[in-house]
């Protein structure tokens, strides 16, 4: 609870401060005593319905129903709150030069306002219309000795479903399938996070998600969501049970063919290449439930591998510049580039150095590792995406004597 209360206060201070400072703004500028009272109601409700939120409603024993309505009180919280912060920010800086008594650069206040109302649209525009909406990204990935039967071999890698923050609406993941099925891939692969919480959260999406097809089928892992850690459970077994209930439904009620640190053969045109994949990698707080040896006990030898890991930063840390590991390409998704990218520019790089896209190691030749990330269908916490559209990539597999640049 400690955690939970830190935020709580620092939210309401926080608050309190934005609110004094605009009212004094408010009466100081317009003479307005009636907006004024208006606006000190108004950021009471907001405050109290915080409040509520953060203390009273449980977050990971609640049910489904009660987790959205968390989500969408905090939500509503920010986007007043964001506003205001902007308006405030720009409003303090516009007064800089009374420090040394020259006059508020009032044309810097206007657009503080401006600024205030475009990041309020801009969150709910991101709730409303934008993570309903999708991206198809198309890479060509280039291999040395890729065999020839897998030249030209279309790849769709999804990730990050979270098919909780849905509900028991279908319309939109609907849609997704529609549109995977119709680019005509020879393999669908998806990369983790399935759930939010728990195995039910599924359970109104099974007959969408089961219409995924291509001739090699769809594989999956899971990602750090799935494995119940979100959730209070009643025992250890309770958890467990749940777990495999998820683990069924992926494998009997979908079909598509889980890789539980395991791997598989795709063929094509008579060769194959080995398709590997781990359960999660997780850099802290992230917890480890995978293994690649286990996987594949030998990760240097000369097949080509393609390698299906959640979370990138198993990539940065035991793949990329490893001589003793030949894995072509690995594929993840897990940072949503946290649901937030604007001219290619996403706060997830704050904290991943890998968060979006294609990128390669620094070792030239047959051995060059490659990473794509995908950033991910779904939400999770805010149920927004600014920019960080839905994606959906398409990868095509080249032969090439070198990889290419």
């Amino acid at each position: 609870m400690r955690i939970p209360i830190i935020v709580l206060v620092v939210g309401l201070c926080l608050s309190f401060i934005l609110d004094f400072y605009i009212w004094r703004v408010v009466k100081a500028r317009f003479k307005s005593r009636i907006y004024s009272r208006r606006l000190q109601i108004v950021s009471a409700i907001v405050l109290w319905v915080f409040l509520a939120v953060a203390v009273s409603l449980p977050r990971r024993s609640g049910s489904d129903e009660t987790l959205q309505c968390i989500m969408w009180m905090l939500f509503g919280y920010m986007t007043v709150y964001g506003a205001k912060l902007v308006f405030v920010v720009f409003d303090l800086i516009s007064s800089v030069p009374r420090l040394w008594r020259g006059s508020r650069m009032r044309w810097l206040g206007c657009v503080g306002a401006i600024a205030s109302i475009l990041t309020f649209a801009a969150m709910w525009w991101g709730a409303l219309i934008n993570r309903y909406s999708h991206q198809i990204v198309e890479e060509n990935i280039y291999i040395e000795n890729l065999p020839d039967g897998f030249d030209g071999f279309r790849i769709v890698q999804i990730s990050d479903l979270h098919t909780g923050t849905y509900g028991g609406d279908t319309t939109y993941l609907a849609k997704i399938v529609s549109i995977v099925n119709g680019l005509r891939p020879d393999v669908i692969l998806f990369t983790g996070d399935i759930v939010n919480r728990h195995m039910a959260e599924i359970e109104p999406h099974l007959e969408t998600l089961r219409h995924f097809k291509s001739p090699a089928g769809v594989y999956a892992v899971l990602g750090n969501h799935d494995y119940g850690d979100y959730s209070d459970w009643k025992s250890e077994e309770s958890k467990q049970a749940d777990f495999q209930s998820l683990i069924r439904h992926i494998r009997a009620d979908l079909g598509w063919k889980l890789l539980l640190n395991e791997y598989a053969m795709l063929r094509a045109g008579g060769d194959s290449i080995a398709l590997i994949g781990v359960e999660n990698v997780g850099d802290p707080p992230f917890k480890t439930y995978g293994s690649l040896s286990r996987a594949y006990p030998t990760p240097g030898d000369s097949s080509v591998k393609i390698l299906m890991t959640h979370n990138p930063a198993h990539w940065v840390d035991s793949i990329r510049n490893n001589h003793d590991v030949n894995i072509a390409l690995t594929l993840s998704g897990h940072t949503h580039a946290m649901q937030m990218e604007v001219a290619g520019i996403s706060p997830a790089a704050l904290r991943y150095e890998t968060w979006g896209g294609l990128y390669k190691d620094s070792i030239k030749g047959r051995n060059q590792h490659q990473l794509y990330v995908n950033i991910g269908i779904g939400t999770v916490g805010l149920p927004m995406r600014i920019g960080a559209t839905p994606e959906i990539t398409v990868l095509t597999l080249k032969k090439s004597q070198a990889v290419a640049e």
